[in-house]
């Protein structure tokens, strides 16, 4: 596998006034489209450039041109797929209105929805984190961290100010904390064989599911809510 360098993708080319030429951008993307879908059936091992281009009706030479390297091509599929997710805090008005944590439960009950309404990213989501290498890794976590396609630190800001959230943790470490658990969880809720550990049988059924999820709430809240969040739990 080629190495990779601070941009994995070859930049789109531009027209003297610096703009994007729009057939070259255009074909960017059709190719980004087709590279989910293929990447999301096949994994990212068993995926073939050649393949994707054959899908397109173009030269491998020329997916190479706009992406580099296979790794190139992932990487930008990654970055498309995720920002398709809805942000944390794109969720309706009435469960903002309930709080930090009434809206970390509505996410976590949406899970299966989120996959069966767009399946390729979440697959594509998927392979990011787990079936690809180090290297490639390293480089999907830096996007992440710089773009925040979730709204992580939105999430977390409005649980601050709204006083539910400890405020002797760091932000950033609340946000990491949260982040790490939350993906984790989501996982296996979906697909227990990453996670074993957590549903040891043959898979929790819904009921057991919804326990889960109102153990794994409570679990959060007692590790990142505030005093005054846990004195109403307790009254409750």
């Amino acid at each position: 596998m080629e190495g990779i360098t601070t941009s994995l993708a070859k930049p789109t080319r531009l027209r003297r006034d610096g703009k994007p030429r729009p057939r070259s951008e255009a074909k960017r993307g059709r190719i980004v489209e087709v590279a989910i879908r293929h990447f999301a059936e096949r994994g990212y091992s068993a995926a073939r450039v050649e393949d994707i281009a054959a899908q397109l009706g173009i030269a491998k030479g020329s997916v190479f041109q706009h992406f580099k390297s296979k790794d190139g091509l992932f990487f930008e599929a990654y970055k498309k797929a995720v920002q398709s997710f809805p942000k944390y805090m794109q969720a309706p008005a009435a469960v903002l209105e309930q709080g930090f944590f009434e809206l970390l439960r509505y996410w976590l009950a949406r899970t299966e929805n989120m996959v069966r309404d767009n399946w390729s990213a979440y697959r594509i989501y998927l392979v990011g984190n787990y079936g690809t290498d180090l290297a490639l890794r390293r480089e999907i976590n830096r996007f992440l961290v710089a773009e925040d396609p979730y709204g992580w630190r939105d999430f977390v800001d409005f649980g601050r100010k709204r006083g539910e959230l400890r405020s002797d943790l760091d932000v950033d470490m609340t946000g990491s904390i949260l982040e790490w658990t939350m993906d984790r969880f989501q996982d296996a809720l979906l697909t227990e064989e990453l996670d074993p550990g957590l549903f040891r049988k043959s898979g929790p059924v819904p009921q057991e599911k919804e326990a889960r999820i109102e153990q794994f709430v409570e679990l959060i809240r007692r590790a990142i809510g505030s005093d005054k969040v846990q004195t109403v739990a307790r009254k409750h």
